[in-house]
């Protein structure tokens, strides 16, 4: 029997379109922020990573409380989409804010002023408007076939974006005076970018109804839950936390591959590298993102696309180890292409896995919290990311590195090439690993069988295009 479908073609790019905003913001703060911060406003690497630490002890409550309330929300635009509206307003301030430390502060009052600036950013307003742009993908249709379009159509948008971000922003805080007030001035352009696509984004699409999201049943009172009974529930899915362990480790392989700017700066002598590398990673995503959902189709799920992609993903990353050490860039780059394939398709139906993850602890608690669930997404990219961060900081420091330095010691040179080839591969491995055991698809089907629930399938490619 083939599913309702909810969506047009123009809700689906719609959508899509908003992880151009979120990655105006991420890309541009993972990859450049550390940069920014120790080269020209000559900030300690070390120091900055262990603000960048405490601040996630604050972002691990953010996360399930904006998921909670998303849950609780009831307006006429529906649970997420006034979030996702107004928490961005925050994030382009606040990301502003993050490149426009001024430079006639004392050390301390640079400090301060960044990690006010970052967590209001992290732990508030990006939390918001993330949480609030993933869990549209269950509250805008229940066809999952749809949901793994939308999360293709995201995903394409994210890596074009993250593309962009880190092949032109180097040159264009270049033209822009390459100093502290050039960062300033390209965060504030990029800020009123993502503005105005994450307005339209949210306005694309329209969610569903309360009743019809569950199943013409209405909810009682002893629907209801907290904020604590919300993390309980989380923390019985176990498929929630292999998500959420996943999508750390993906955060934090992201961050070793933004630190690349280091790699080609000081080892490879080559800065402008670092976005001819952007290209090897992002072009091969997007090409393994279009075909995503035809071979969920003819795989009949996602469970093996994805570790099937994983296991090509640490070929891929254990071949640019050994191009690395041969000294060979275009080996390099044409490896990370290959591992970049492999990783694709996880990134085009992760939105999906997430939805089936909800449908998991709706079938074993009988609760829908379609709004925390997907606090995973957003856990997941400021505990990855920001740990990451902060790990690149603090080995810099171990090692010996001064950004305001001429040269950099063999030490530095030694942990910038272990950060760049070495860590990614091992954190595709542990992916893999993850990946091996998230067959929730499989689980629901078992569920549904045991409670007499039809289920529909995916029998032909054609049916998910």
């Amino acid at each position: 029997m083939e599913e309702k479908k909810y969506l047009k073609w123009y809700n689906k790019i719609g959508y899509g379109s908003g992880d151009i905003a979120g990655n105006v913001v991420y890309a541009f703060l993972t990859s450049f922020m550390m940069p920014y911060l120790t080269d020209s406003v000559g900030l300690a690497a070390g120091v900055v990573g262990t603000l960048i630490a405490l601040s996630k002890l604050f972002d691990g409550f953010t996360d399930i409380f904006f998921g909670s309330m998303i849950d609780k929300t009831h307006s006429k635009m529906g649970k997420a989409k006034p979030w996702m509206l107004y928490g961005y307003i925050g994030c382009a301030i606040t990301l502003v804010c993050c490149f426009a430390v001024p430079v006639s502060f004392g050390t301390k009052a640079k400090y301060a002023w960044f990690f006010i600036s970052y967590t209001l950013l992290n732990g508030v307003f990006y939390t918001a408007n993330n949480i609030a742009y993933s869990a549209l993908t269950s509250l805008i249709t229940k066809n999952s076939k749809e949901r793994v379009q939308m999360g293709s159509y995201r995903f394409i948008f994210a890596f074009s974006t993250s593309l962009l971000i880190q092949a032109i922003t180097v040159g264009f805080v270049d033209k822009c005076g390459g100093d502290a007030a050039a960062w300033r001035t390209v965060a504030i352009i990029y800020a009123i970018i993502g503005l105005v696509i994450n307005t339209i984004s949210a306005l694309s699409v329209k969610e569903l109804p309360e009743e019809e999201l569950n199943e013409g049943e209405v909810k009682d009172d002893n629907e209801k839950y907290g904020m604590v009974q919300a993390f309980k529930l989380l923390v019985k899915n176990k498929y929630y936390m292999m998500i959420c362990g996943t999508y750390i480790l993906q955060q934090l392989y992201g961050a070793m591959i933004g630190a690349g700017i280091y790699y080609m700066t000081w080892v490879l002598k080559n800065k402008n590298l670092f976005g001819q590398f952007a290209w090897a990673v992002n072009i091969p995503l997007i090409i393994a993102l279009i075909f995503t959902p035809t071979l969920v189709g003819k795989w009949k799920g996602m469970y093996k696309l994805n570790l099937r992609g994983y296991v090509l993903a640490v070929i891929g990353r254990a071949l640019v180890v050994v191009a690395g050490y041969m000294g060979s860039v275009p080996l390099m780059m044409a490896f990370t292409a290959l591992a970049a394939l492999g990783q694709g398709p996880w990134q085009g139906d992760m939105n999906a896995v997430i939805a089936s993850c909800s449908e998991y602890t709706y079938l074993t608690q009988g609760k829908r919290i379609d709004g925390t669930m997907y606090s995973c997404t957003s856990l997941g990219v400021k505990i990855g990311g920001g740990i990451g961060t902060a790990v690149v900081g603090w080995i810099l420091e171990f090692s010996g590195y001064i950004g305001t330095n001429v040269t950099q010691p063999q030490s530095a040179l030694d942990m910038m090439q272990f950060m760049y080839l070495w860590l990614p591969l091992i954190l595709d491995v542990l992916i893999m690993f993850v990946l091996s055991r998230m067959n929730v698809e499989d689980a629901n089907k078992k569920l549904k069988a045991e409670k007499g629930i039809a289920t529909d399938e995916v029998t032909d490619a054609s049916d998910i295009n």
